[in-house]
């Protein structure tokens, strides 16, 4: 048998205390009229939606005007309302960084973020790091070492490069290891990946 007995109660809330609370607020709500009740909740709550709300997002330095659900993540708003493709949808849960963007410079998963987070912050996307005609140094590395495969997991791996190559210019290949962790790749290029991080970040010293 245990020795642990039920500690006595305390100062604050009580268990009893606060179904009497219960029942007292209940009471009470029932005697406000509909209107007046509504009226109430309305004054008090910031609830959005569920219709769509007019949003502002920085994306890639530009400023894109959108209406969504407060639902949306910020990676269906990306793909399927401003045509920006890049970030992926693959696990939808926050665990193979297809979805990687950059949000105040730092790599956030798209896919668990909600647009409306995102309004008031700088978003940068794999189409805003660099273009086929020119690259940056992480997608010259990739390139170099031969650093994809399919593809699809690309365009994350390269986000989270970036962030990573910022704040790590002399970064060894167990570094680079650890700080992509975060980021999966099914065809298993992992090799290449890693050569071509390190090689970027220290070709340019923290400044991809």
């Amino acid at each position: 048998m245990s020795d642990k007995t039920n500690p006595p109660e305390t100062a604050g809330v009580s268990r009893r205390g606060f179904l009497k609370g219960i029942g007292v607020g209940t009471v009470a709500s029932g005697l406000l009229s509909p209107v007046s009740l509504k009226q109430a909740i309305a004054k008090d709550s910031d609830v959005l939606g569920p219709g769509e709300i007019p949003l502002t997002l920085n994306i890639n330095g530009q400023p894109r005007k959108l209406n969504v659900e407060p639902r949306v993540t910020l990676l269906d708003a990306l793909r399927n309302r401003l045509d920006l493709t890049g970030a992926k949808k693959v696990c939808d849960r926050g665990t193979c960084g297809a979805c990687t963007v950059l949000v105040d410079g730092h790599p956030v998963y798209s896919c668990s973020m909600l647009a409306l987070e995102a309004e008031g912050k700088k978003i940068t996307t794999v189409e805003g790091l660099g273009t086929p005609a020119k690259m940056n140094e992480v997608q010259k590395a990739f390139v170099k070492h031969d650093a994809q495969q399919c593809g699809f997991c690309t365009p994350g791996f390269i986000v989270a490069s970036t962030a990573f190559g910022r704040k790590n210019p002399n970064a060894s290949i167990e570094d680079v290891r650890r700080g992509l962790g975060g980021n999966l790749c099914r065809c298993g290029t992992y090799a290449g990946m890693l050569l071509a991080v390190a090689d970027a970040a220290k070709a340019t010293k923290g400044g991809v």
